[in-house]
């Protein structure tokens, strides 16, 4: 892989660790600015409405300008982001710098994924998308862990200074190592960019990483109490586990890429089946904690094996100007993130338990399948034209 695409993966491995980092510094965020816990937990909220806000925004108004000048910029918002995040006097500041951070990840991960596929052949731009959300994937592994530590060793703003440091590294590298000519903007510009949201095929493609992202989220928000109460693991085990799982989770990704290099839809549709098979393992056998802790792991690799996969999907249905709807895939899969959070919990508020909740992730894994096997069918009925040069 070219060394412009291990720029934007430590780019990548920046932003996830911003945005996920907040979690295991919840208790030391409440009570240095006088909020309780679930208060505290708004940030993540707050967080994830800015991504969603902020993607479109963020890719209409910057159609036009040069590829390279805009990922700098939006490394750039990460720096200063995070440093606002560090200084913020008080929980509304914070949460606003939390905000303004987040208006930048949706734009700079659908971008970021044009310039990888740009950057390599036609037959590894799933790999090379698949490298960026790396850095996302290990973000877990290894940023929120780590910043976790940190925040309770030093002070939860110590953590916000030590990944704006890795953000100023990113800029460089970016600076430094991304081409200047790379992906320039769709001849038409906004124009261009707007008239391919009109084709099915790119809703179908963001609905189905959003059915995708549901899935994910409807359980995993509640896997804690599902590993304490249903398999009887200590809450001190926990975050082993969850470890495991965001291990699983970067060996999907790059797997996922190298898949969908192959195969691109029977890959997505293939591991959205699999997903749903794990969770109804999940729900049969939670009791048995070495089944428990081995289905969790697979369902780790399988749940991000889906991300290049349909990440491509989004961009070949929009070849032509693929930059918004790239962009608007990663609200797409933030929206996946909250909806199923919430289903999740109306589930459990309507009296489906912590055992049986896997039951409704397989039932949206199994929508998602068989929207991708609609979508995938509509190829050979549709017109569609192949794109005569490489991704712009």
């Amino acid at each position: 892989m070219p060394l412009p695409i291990f720029a934007l993966a430590v780019a990548s491995f920046c932003i996830g660790t911003t945005e996920f980092v907040i979690m295991g510094l919840l208790p030391e965020v409440a009570a240095d600015l006088g909020v309780s816990i679930p208060d505290a937990g708004l940030l993540v909220t707050g967080y994830a409405l800015g991504v969603v806000i902020g993607a479109p925004l963020i890719a209409i108004f910057t159609a036009s300008l040069p590829r390279k000048a805009v990922l700098i910029g939006l490394a750039a918002l990460f720096v200063v982001g995070n440093v606002l995040c560090a200084v913020a006097p008080n929980y509304w500041l914070l949460m606003g710098a939390r905000v303004f951070t987040a208006f930048g990840h949706g734009a700079f991960f659908g971008l970021g994924a044009v310039v990888a596929a740009s950057l390599v052949p036609r037959n590894k731009r799933a790999s090379a998308v698949a490298l960026i959300f790396a850095g996302l994937t290990l973000a877990n592994i290894l940023g929120v862990p780590g910043g976790t530590a940190l925040g309770e060793r030093f002070g939860w703003r110590m953590t916000f200074w030590a990944v704006a440091v890795i953000g100023l590294i990113s800029v460089a590298a970016i600076a430094a190592l991304v081409p200047s000519n790379v992906a320039p903007p769709s001849g038409g510009g906004l124009k261009s960019e707007v008239r391919v949201l009109g084709k099915l095929q790119v809703w179908l493609a963001m609905l189905i990483s959003m059915l995708a992202s549901a899935s994910l989220f409807s359980v995993f928000t509640y896997i804690k109490p599902m590993l304490t109460d249903v398999t009887g693991i200590a809450v001190d085990n926990v975050t082993y586990i969850l470890l495991l799982f965001g291990g699983g989770m970067t060996v999907g990704n790059l797997v996922g890429g190298r898949l969908a290099d192959w195969k691109l839809m029977p890959t997505a549709i293939g591991a959205l089946v699999m997903v749903a098979v794990t969770q109804l393992a999940l729900s049969h056998f939670g009791a048995d904690a070495a089944i428990t802790v081995t289905l969790i792991v697979l369902w780790g690799v399988l749940s991000f094996l889906i991300a290049p996969p349909l990440q491509m999907r989004v961009m070949e249905t929009a070849h032509e100007a693929p930059n918004l709807a790239s962009t608007l895939n990663q609200g797409a899969f933030n929206m996946g993130n909250a909806a199923g959070a919430w289903i999740g919990g109306l589930a459990i508020a309507q009296g489906i338990g912590y055992a049986e909740l896997p039951l409704v992730g397989a039932g949206l894994a199994l929508a998602g399948a068989a929207l991708g096997l609609v979508s995938h069918m509509m190829d050979g009925r549709l017109p569609r034209a192949e794109p005569a040069h490489e991704l712009p």
